[in-house]
């Protein structure tokens, strides 16, 4: 089992990645150049957070023309596992691979701390370590994770079950004063239909291990772990 961690010019969430998967995690993992299209020996692929040639014109949309993207959208098609984390769901929106956009925060501001995810849907290959409506404490850092998407889009990321995780309090709930950046009905991280691919702005790599404050990101990297196992 080999996992791959994509690096752009501006990403610096890669080495945190590579750390997590190798040291806590316990996976073969490489780090593969923007520029490489040899993917294939990979299980999964892991796009990191940071700013991709410096969130220039839109944050994800200069990174989504690396050439390393046109084999990781061929290895999402063959139903492989690809997350995105933070800059990594931005850079999958604009290639396509998962639906809606990133707008800037609904303060204007960057934000860094811990928050509560609510697990929506514990049966995807990123979460069948979790349950269902469990929380997770896992810190954002983004100044662009305002997840937007149009009503007939949200019917259907509801009608597919593609919602994986909410922004809420410790106890669950979902709401206004627990959204911290105005994202459409509190989303956090969505799949795609065929759940093989993962997009979510906060950073399960930076809580893997308990001297950071949190384990709770082990449990996605976790189930990518066990469901490549188990397939």
């Amino acid at each position: 089992m080999k996992f791959g961690v994509v690096v752009f010019p501006g990403s610096n969430c890669n080495e945190d990645c590579y750390w997590a998967l190798k040291n806590d995690i316990g996976v073969d993992v490489r780090y593969i150049w923007h520029k490489s299209t040899e993917i294939d020996d990979l299980d999964a692929i892991v796009l990191p957070g940071g700013f991709s040639y410096g969130d220039y014109l839109r944050v994800g949309s200069i990174a989504r023309f690396s050439p390393v993207m046109n084999s990781v959208i061929d290895f999402a098609k063959k139903g492989k596992l690809v997350i995105g984390i933070c800059n990594g769901f931005q850079i999958l929106l604009e290639a396509g691979l998962l639906p809606g956009a990133m707008l800037k925060n609904k303060h204007l501001s960057f934000i860094c701390k811990y928050v509560s995810l609510k697990v929506e849907n514990s049966s995807t290959p990123f979460t069948i370590e979790t349950k269902d409506h469990n929380t997770l404490n896992i810190p954002i850092a983004h100044g662009e994770g305002n997840y937007y998407i149009d009503n007939n889009g949200l019917d259907e990321l509801k009608k597919n079950n593609q919602i994986v995780f909410k922004y809420s309090n410790k106890d669950g709930k979902t709401d206004d004063n627990t959204n911290p950046n105005g994202s459409v009905e509190n989303i956090a991280g969505i799949c795609n239909k065929e759940k093989n691919v993962l997009g979510m702005m906060p950073h399960p790599e930076r809580c893997c291990n308990a001297n950071l404050g949190s384990v709770d990101g082990q449990s996605i990297f976790l189930s990518m772990k066990n469901f490549i196992k188990q397939n």
